[in-house]
């Protein structure tokens, strides 16, 4: 957390020299712990960059989606389980039969379901569109929590307004990702490092139109689920409020559905073996780097600095994602970097006017006890 205000309540030549050193020792403690958190914040957008583009190519090297999901999640639980033992095992509170149901249905929903859905939306699609369709996340988990009354919508104030405009811009932005692809930007490598044996469906028939259309509606349909899981987290929280053993739980639930979902979906058991290539990759950076350690990267940040620091930074992923797509000669759209840009806008407008909110609410409630008192 920030380091909180110090100042000596007096007066003097001397004590307003020291206060006045204080300050500026303070601010620059605040400053040195933004920075940091900044910094934290774009290596863990560059992780998630560099996940789009290797999931996409072991999907597109013929990895099954499924199988891919649930290697790794295993993964993730062999980093995530023993440490939360070994932190958590002598504080962390009972747990009843009543909360390991609802954490089994959490999990199955928002992780699971959602990254099986998504996983299966990316690979009709390209890696671009991936990173561009997770800024709409915070947005979509802001209109689901003022659907389910969690949070609060004013159209008499302008903030209130520009919320309502930010959601209309990120399903813009979504509309423009599925129906416009237009040319391909030059690339800096006009040869793929990562070759395809698959189909490629940046292409411009009429079967490939339709698989482009059903990815992004699976990836759009697959965000707003681990959107859902994001607004009911705070409940679920409330109900085991350890962090670290409540999340690696659900992961744990979740590996063993996405086991069971894998045995239905994939019935041929020799795309199980992973091989030396793009797929063994793609399954230890997602495994170790996103499931293990990027969640406690996004822990820290959000400690350190807020969860609207945290998702103000999510734009980054799409910059990682086109810069990292050019240098290896993958394919980049000219419909995906607008209908990314368009979401983008839509994501600050309700950053903005959320924050701006809280701020209002924040000089009414500091003015009220002064009000009341002069009346």
């Amino acid at each position: 957390m920030p380091p909180k205000w110090v100042h000596f309540p007096l007066s003097g030549p001397f004590f307003d020299y020291i206060n006045n050193q204080l300050q500026k020792l303070q601010h620059t403690a605040v400053m040195t712990a933004t920075r940091a958190a900044f910094v934290v914040a774009l290596i863990l957008r560059s992780i998630y960059g560099g996940m789009h583009i290797v999931a996409k190519g072991a999907f597109d090297e013929g990895m099954s989606t499924s199988v891919f999901v649930l290697y790794r999640h295993a993964i993730g639980v062999l980093f995530l389980l023993p440490v939360a033992f070994v932190l958590e095992r002598k504080t962390s509170p009972a747990l009843s039969f009543k909360v390991s149901l609802k954490l089994f249905v959490h999990a199955l929903y928002g992780i699971s379901g959602s990254i099986n859905i998504y996983s299966i939306g990316l690979s009709y699609a390209s890696a671009t569109s991936s990173s561009a369709i997770s800024n709409v996340l915070p947005v979509v988990a802001f209109f689901l929590a003022v659907l389910l009354r969690i949070e609060s919508l004013n159209m008499k104030r302008f903030q209130g307004i520009v919320k309502v405009t930010g959601v209309v811009f990120c399903f813009a932005g979504v509309i423009v990702l599925a129906f416009y692809q237009g040319p391909e930007m030059n690339s800096f490598n006009h040869h793929r490092l990562l070759h395809h044996t698959s189909n490629s469906h940046v292409t411009g028939t009429v079967h490939s139109v339709r698989t482009w259309l059903l990815g992004i509606f699976l990836m759009t349909l697959g965000t707003i689920c681990w959107a859902f899981w994001t607004v009911l987290q705070g409940p679920m929280l409330d109900a085991y409020p350890s962090k670290l053993l409540n999340t690696t739980l659900q992961i744990v639930f979740a590996t063993i559905q996405c086991f069971f979902i894998a045995l239905v979906v994939e019935r041929d058991f020799s795309r199980w073996k992973l091989k030396l290539d793009i797929s063994l990759i793609a399954v230890l950076y997602s495994g170790i780097l996103v499931t293990a350690v990027g969640y406690y990267m996004q822990i820290w940040v959000i400690d350190n600095s807020g969860p609207v620091f945290l998702a103000m930074t999510m734009p980054i992923t799409l910059l990682v994602t086109i810069v990292l797509c050019s240098l290896l000669g993958e394919a980049v759209t000219l419909g995906s970097i607008l209908g990314g840009v368009v979401m983008v806008g839509g994501l600050y407008c309700v950053l903005w006017a959320k924050k701006t909110e809280q701020v209002d609410i924040s000089k009414e409630q500091m003015a009220a006890p002064v009000q009341e008192t002069e009346v």
